[in-house]
């Protein structure tokens, strides 16, 4: 296993040869675990990962349970290749997407990923990880009004749903998709049960806002971390459908401060640790407490996720 100071770079353990990852991952899950835990990522180099056929054989080999994509509330729009495999974003290269964490922004949401990388990019594609507690104690620090705003009001998030899927946005996944409705009705049931309120748009499109969602939560380890989709809302969240100065708000409806925000964005992507990826490499995320985001590229790049509950 190699060492980085970065606080965002993943743990790294490197294969000397191809070698079986599922046996790897059977033989060493508690160092994977301790790993996972001390630095939020785990990258497995070198090892006989090909495609998303023995991708999907590490994600057994792993055994967490599965957190199905099609059952989420996921914005993006991702194309399954196993039940348990899907790729990551099937935005235009040019699209950057910007930090989060998965599906935050949705009362439901994972607790870890993998991602795998089938195909590498001839430029750019990297994939910026950034620790989220460690970002939190710089803004408490440095900002302690935004967050004391967070942490008292929480936020909302505010989103208009294609009727159907549009793959050339970040946010395209339609309602039918999201809401797993192929009616006006059962779409409102689903998010009546989530508590969610919407308004139906002359062309079809569905716009929908969260109830109160929490942006400063606290980890099963009782640590604290700034989990939420504020990061990638701010700066993403636009389309021929969103803007994103209409995407989020603080729970009661009021407006975010937008200096601070710019500020606290400026001192996440201080602490980016961004992954290079290689042909063949798997990334264990906690979702918990790391954000991930996707760089423009230019040429191929497939990147495959798994999800665990």
């Amino acid at each position: 296993m190699e060492s980085n100071t970065s606080h965002s770079a993943p743990a790294q353990f490197a294969a000397a040869g191809v070698a079986d990852i599922c046996l790897f991952i059977r033989e060493n899950r508690l160092a994977i675990e301790r790993a996972l835990v001390e630095r939020g990522a785990v990258l497995l180099r070198g090892f006989d990962v090909s495609d998303g056929q023995d991708f999907d054989a590490a994600v057994q080999a792993w055994g967490g349970e599965n957190f199905a994509y099609a059952k989420s509330l996921s914005n993006a729009v991702r194309v399954n290749v196993t039940e348990r495999v899907f790729t990551a974003n099937e935005a235009p290269p040019a699209t950057e997407i910007f930090l989060h964490h998965e599906m935050a922004q949705t009362p439901i949401f994972p607790s870890s990923l993998m991602f795998f990388c089938e195909t590498a990019p001839e430029t750019g594609g990297e994939t910026p990880l950034c620790r989220s507690d460690v970002l939190l104690e710089k803004l408490r620090a440095e900002l302690p009004d935004l967050i004391a705003s967070f942490e008292e009001k929480g936020v909302r998030y505010s989103n208009t749903m294609p009727a159907e899927d549009d793959p050339g946005s970040g946010q395209g996944r339609s309602w039918k998709s999201t809401l797993g409705a192929e009616s006006r009705t059962a779409a409102e049931a689903r998010l009546a049960e989530l508590n969610y309120s919407w308004e139906w748009q002359d062309d079809g499109s569905l716009r929908i806002t969260t109830p109160r969602l929490d942006a400063v939560r606290v980890l099963p380890s009782g640590d604290r971390s700034f989990f939420n989709q504020l990061i990638a809302a701010y700066r993403g969240w636009s389309d021929s459908r969103n803007e994103a100065s209409r995407s989020i708000s603080l729970g009661d409806g009021s407006p975010i401060d937008h200096a601070a925000m710019m500020r606290a964005i400026e001192l996440a992507y201080d602490l980016v640790y961004d992954h290079q990826w290689q042909a063949g490499d798997v990334v264990l995320v906690d979702n918990f407490t790391v954000m991930h985001g996707r760089r423009p590229f230019a040429g191929k790049r497939r990147v495959l996720a798994s999800l665990f509950r």
